[in-house]
């Protein structure tokens, strides 16, 4: 299989996320936005970044590229993909899934390591753990409070389509482990199928033992083998 990594003007962890899904043995490759999907792929990732510099909204702009029609039409027909970060915005902004993600709540960008809780351990992204997991990836984002009207969120929830939630070392779903404001202490969520996912946290930095010393986002990239 190969996964095409989406490179728009101003990604920075396209060339971090086909070194961590090759080191997992999948390959991958970096396919400009404004080139075609190659006729073999078999993954779509849209990678972290600031694509055009985050003017207007966060990926805004780069979900506007003419790439991410055939990338929806892809989804459609069944082919996994995954967005990180600006990637996740660009995710939200494209309609491959609901909500946006806005501002921190600290109006400050924030790189730290959290937690995550799996709330849902029956998606290609989630197989890899069990429901109630708890694992820790890196987060580095201005952008990061994921916004949904209260309806729409509650949808979310009985849909099942949370794949993480901000928590606390113990799994303990609190404001205090929120580390933008977002909704329901939500880090990542799947489309209408379970082939599309996005997250907010950064998986691909949490893949190679020697980067942060946590492997933790290694299962969440997997989701490429299985969905």
């Amino acid at each position: 299989m190969t996964v095409s990594v989406i490179q728009f003007g101003g990604s920075n962890c396209d060339r971090d996320a086909v070194r961590a899904l090759e080191h997992l043995g999948i390959d991958a490759e970096r396919v400009w936005h404004e080139d075609e999907l190659p006729e073999d792929v078999t993954g779509i990732m849209l990678p972290g970044g600031f694509s055009y510099g985050d003017y207007l909204r966060a990926g805004s702009m780069a979900a506007q590229s003419p790439i991410l029609d055939d990338v929806r039409e892809a989804a459609a027909d069944g082919t996994p993909v995954l967005g990180v970060c600006n990637g996740a915005q660009v995710g939200c902004e494209s309609s491959l899934t609901e909500g946006a993600f806005t501002t921190n709540e600290s109006a400050r960008f924030q790189c730290e390591h959290v937690y995550l809780r799996v709330e849902n351990a029956e998606t290609p992204w989630t197989a890899a753990y069990e429901e109630g997991d708890v694992i820790e990836i890196p987060i580095a984002h201005g952008e990061g409070r994921f916004e949904i009207s209260e309806d729409r969120y509650e949808q979310l929830v009985e849909e099942d389509r949370i794949l993480f939630r901000y928590c606390d070392a113990d799994g303990n779903v609190t404001e205090e482990a929120n580390p933008n404001g977002s909704r329901g202490n939500v880090a990542g969520i799947r489309g209408d199928d379970e082939n599309v996912g996005v997250l907010m946290p950064h998986p691909e930095r949490a893949t190679l033992p020697d980067l942060n010393g946590s492997t933790d986002g290694s299962g969440v990239l997997r989701g490429f083998e299985t969905a």
